[in-house]
C-alpha cells in the first residue's frame, strides 16, 4: 500500500484486527505520508472494523518545536480523536539513530556537537517488544513512554562512540540557538522516570563496532 498516494490501503486492512502504524517520512513529505496518509489509513480501518490502531511516536513531540515532531504530534491527535480504538506508544531515540548522527560527524576532522543535550537511547528490539505487547484487541489509548536505561549527554555518547571506533577526533561544543535546541536542552526528548530498556549505549556500541 502507499499512504501518500492512497493506494492499496483498504486491501491491506481488510480482515485485519490490529494495525501497527510505524510508517513515516522524516526526510520526505511528512505532511503527505504521516498526516494525510494516517487520515486515509484511519478511514479504511474504520470501514474494516479494526479493533486497535497502534501508533508509534517519539518522546517529546508535544514539547519540542521541530517541524517533524510537530507533524508527529498532529498525527497523535488525529489518531486519538478518531472513532477507531487506538494505542499511542512513544519511545526515545534508537541507538542506531544516534549512531547515524555521530557517523555523519565522524567524517569531519573536528566533531562540532551540542554536547550538553541529554538523550536516552534505547534498543530498537526492546521498543519492538513493547509495541507487540500493546498490539492486542484491547486498545489502551496513550500508554506510558518507553525510554532507554540511562540518560546521557551527547558529548558523553560521542566519546564512547569515538573510542569504540578507534578514532582520535576532538569533540567541540557547538552552541545551537533557537527554541528547538532549547527544548532538547530542557529535557524534552527524555523520560528519566521511564527507563524501560535494558541495553545500554556502551553495550550496544561494543556489540555493534566490535
Amino acid at each position: 500500500m502507499d499512504l501518500a498516494e492512497g493506494t492499496g490501503i483498504r486491501e491491506a486492512v481488510a480482515d485485519v484486527d490490529i494495525v501497527v502504524h510505524t510508517a513515516t517520512a522524516p526526510q520526505g513529505d511528512t505532511e503527505a505520508v504521516d498526516v494525510r496518509g494516517t487520515e486515509r489509513l484511519l478511514e479504511a480501518a474504520a470501514d474494516a472494523d479494526v479493533s486497535n490502531v497502534v501508533y508509534v511516536s517519539i518522546v517529546g513531540v508535544d514539547e519540542i518545536p521541530y517541524s517533524y515532531y510537530e507533524q508527529k504530534h498532529a498525527v497523535e491527535q488525529t489518531v486519538a480523536e478518531s472513532d477507531i480504538p487506538s494505542t499511542i506508544v512513544r519511545a526515545t531515540q534508537f541507538h542506531s539513530f544516534v549512531a547515524d548522527l555521530l557517523e555523519t560527524a565522524s567524517r569531519l576532522p573536528v566533531w562540532p556537537l551540542p554536547t550538553g543535550i541529554r538523550l536516552q537511547p534505547i534498543d530498537v528490539g526492546e521498543v519492538a517488544d513493547a509495541i507487540v505487547d500493546h498490539a492486542t484487541l484491547d486498545a489502551a489509548g496513550r500508554v506510558p513512554d518507553i525510554g532507554g536505561p540511562e540518560v546521557r549527554t551527547v558529548g558523553d555518547l560521542a566519546r564512547t562512540y569515538r573510542d569504540a571506533r578507534g578514532l582520535r577526533r576532538p569533540i567541540v561544543r557547538l552552541p545551537i540557538p533557537g527554541k528547538t535546541a532549547a527544548a532538547f536542552r530542557a529535557g524534552g526528548a527524555i523520560c528519566p522516570d521511564r527507563t524501560v530498556g535494558t541495553v545500554t549505549w556502551n553495550e550496544w556500541v561494543a556489540s555493534t563496532f566490535d
